[in-house]
């Protein structure tokens, strides 16, 4: 009896594969570097997508002259904002930090005023604690300065990269539906988690952040903070926190007020921060980001904390997509390999 031999199709079909996984490998791996930046351009090609078909195809306006003006448009509405907050926010910490005396005054007297309280006396306010958490923060300076050049980098390679795909988005989308192998169906569920995911993040939060930060700002005026904007702003920010989120920024601030003897003030704004500044969220995730879509808060609370250990700031957008990919993935496969339909038509029959 003749031994079976593997047919030549098969034998260089997973040669090719081999070859396309050791390719892409290779490309990943010396352009890292710019990935925040294709990144950046997905997620906005992703956002101007309906708008920019709408204008080139409905009303018939020149494809690259409408690409630059999506670039301009996100020159003013994300790059000079977030330009702005860095430039407000550099002085701003450098002058406090800066204020040796002011900071070693405000520290002893949280120190001594959680002393005698049961449960905040638990917390380690020693000076070698005080020391280790300060070694640990000076060890983020270099890459915190680093990631300037990069972020700039990234920038122009996000607009360089969103300005083909726009202008190239029919073949680009034939392309890449072409090469996934798979059903109609499962591509079109593949697409809507990506845009649903890409969407509500990229949207939501900023959203969120803005108005969590408006409405604590409002609170730390009217309850006698000092530099209340800047406050405001790290309060916006740390809402992208997991879990805890704004709390990082209110409870300690309010603890000093509290040590520093303005009792009325210090649990005035306790109350405010977590009634109206913590319920912004919920209220927020019930109307406005419901309609951008309703993801669900493990997936974005998980995804997050995948996100930013992969990808930095951008992860924020395209940890929760990975997150939630695994269940479109079971989706496809039910779909392309699957028997739900016979499985739920004998369960109706039944």
């Amino acid at each position: 009896m003749a031994n079976k031999q593997i047919h030549n199709t098969s034998i260089n079909q997973l040669m090719l594969i081999v070859i396309i996984i050791l390719i892409g490998i290779l490309i990943f791996k010396n352009l890292i570097y710019y990935l925040p930046g294709f990144l950046g351009a997905i997620t906005m090609y992703i956002l101007f997508r309906r708008s920019y078909i709408k204008l080139t195809e409905n009303r018939r306006w020149n494809k690259s002259l409408t690409s630059i003006l999506f670039i301009l448009l996100s020159l003013v509405f994300i790059v000079l904002p977030l330009w702005g907050i860095i430039n407000y926010l550099s002085p701003q910490i450098s002058k406090i930090l800066s204020n040796t005396d002011q900071i070693v005054t405000q520290f002893n007297l949280v120190k001594k005023y959680m002393s005698d309280k049961p449960m905040l006396r638990e917390i380690d306010l020693s000076d070698e604690a005080l020391l280790a958490g300060l070694q640990r923060f000076t060890k983020y300076i270099p890459s915190i300065l680093n990631s300037v050049v990069e972020v700039a980098v990234n920038i122009l390679v996000a607009f360089f990269v969103l300005f083909f795909m726009q202008v190239h988005y029919k073949k680009m989308e034939n392309y890449i539906a072409n090469a996934i192998p798979f059903s109609l169906k499962s591509k079109m569920e593949v697409w809507h988690e990506v845009d649903l995911m890409v969407r509500s993040n990229a949207l939501g939060i900023p959203i969120l952040g803005l108005c969590q930060g408006l409405v604590a700002m409002f609170g730390y005026w009217f309850f006698g903070v000092d530099n209340f904007v800047l406050w405001g702003i790290l309060t916006g920010i740390s809402s992208i926190v997991p879990v805890l989120g704004t709390m990082t920024i209110y409870v300690p601030l309010c603890v000093v007020v509290l040590a520093t003897g303005n009792t009325v003030n210090g649990l005035g704004l306790l109350a405010y921060c977590f009634l109206l500044v913590g319920s912004i969220d919920n209220i927020l995730r019930f109307t406005i980001l419901k309609k951008l879509g309703d993801v669900p808060p493990m997936i974005t609370v998980f995804g997050v904390l995948l996100g930013l250990n992969m990808f930095g700031m951008l992860g924020l957008i395209f940890g929760p997509l990975i997150l939630s990919s695994m269940g479109v993935l079971f989706k496809v496969y039910r779909n392309e390999f699957g028997r739900a339909d016979s499985i739920s038509s004998k369960m109706e029959g039944e």
